[in-house]
């Protein structure tokens, strides 16, 4: 999508428009699990906007994170740079993540299905996979452990958000208790996509489109839904970025175009 903002002098990019959408999903939140990327852009954009104390906790173990720039990975030295601490790994996943210390996990994923659960993994065959991916990381702890997720996918097809899943790395916990493990969490609750917002109420539901970006229609969506995707009662239209959202955006939270695209 590039969508133009008529304030703007540039069109408004894909990853600009999905990292606005995302940020503002975290205004009244407090303590956010955030993975490298897209997920990062929303939570230093919500920082300086809707969400000014938000603490920010890394897979590497560190919390309250404050960087002098965007981190280009995870194991970014930068990521210490004024952090509140930082703790071993038995501290992160046994005390701050199973202690329900975090509000909203906030993820990517390659695929996604209508409950929730997340592949990233593989796409297509697991010993002659098309793609090979990085894998879980910490997103089984995240999902199992967080109040909610939430994640940011950069693209809305059947592929992606598939009737099933190629393979399922993170469990939703719809999954998880068929199998038995009972989760802390409500799993999945927000998917923003670069055609719109899905969401759902936790376990026993599952995703259904709640707003569609400027210029998208809710039978673009279905089409692009590997599923029969359910709807709201009323489905909204998401508000363009503002002219202040990309200033901070562009200027302040990734002006070298780590993330943006």
């Amino acid at each position: 999508m590039n969508e133009r903002d008529p304030g703007t002098a540039r069109p408004v990019t894909s990853s600009e428009l999905l990292s606005v959408v995302a940020s503002r999903e975290l205004a009244g939140r407090r303590a956010v699990f955030a993975g490298i990327g897209l997920p990062t852009l929303a939570v230093e954009l919500a920082r300086l906007t809707v969400a000014p104390g938000i603490e920010v906790v890394y897979e590497s173990g560190v919390c309250g994170a404050h960087p002098s720039r965007l981190p280009e990975t995870i194991a970014d030295a930068v990521l210490v740079t004024g952090a509140e601490a930082v703790v071993p790994m038995p501290a992160l996943f046994g005390s701050v993540l199973q202690g329900g210390r975090i509000d909203v996990g906030f993820l990517g994923a390659a695929q996604i299905d209508r409950w929730g659960s997340l592949n990233t993994s593989v796409i297509g065959d697991w010993d002659r996979p098309s793609v090979r991916l990085p894998g879980s990381g910490g997103a089984v702890e995240v999902m199992a452990n967080a109040r909610e997720v939430f994640v940011v996918m950069r693209r809305h097809t059947p592929r992606s958000f598939a009737g099933a899943l190629d393979f399922c790395t993170t469990p939703g916990p719809d999954r998880a208790l068929a199998e038995g493990i009972r989760p802390l969490g409500a799993g999945v609750t927000r998917v923003v996509t670069e055609l719109g917002v899905l969401a759902r109420e936790g376990v026993g539901d599952e995703l259904r489109l709640v707003a569609v970006h400027p210029g998208v229609t809710v039978e673009e969506v279905r089409a692009a839904t590997g599923w029969e995707l359910r709807t709201a009662g009323r489905v909204a239209t998401t508000a363009p970025p503002t002219d202040a959202e990309l200033r901070l955006l562009r200027d302040e939270v990734d002006p070298d175009r780590v993330y943006l695209r």
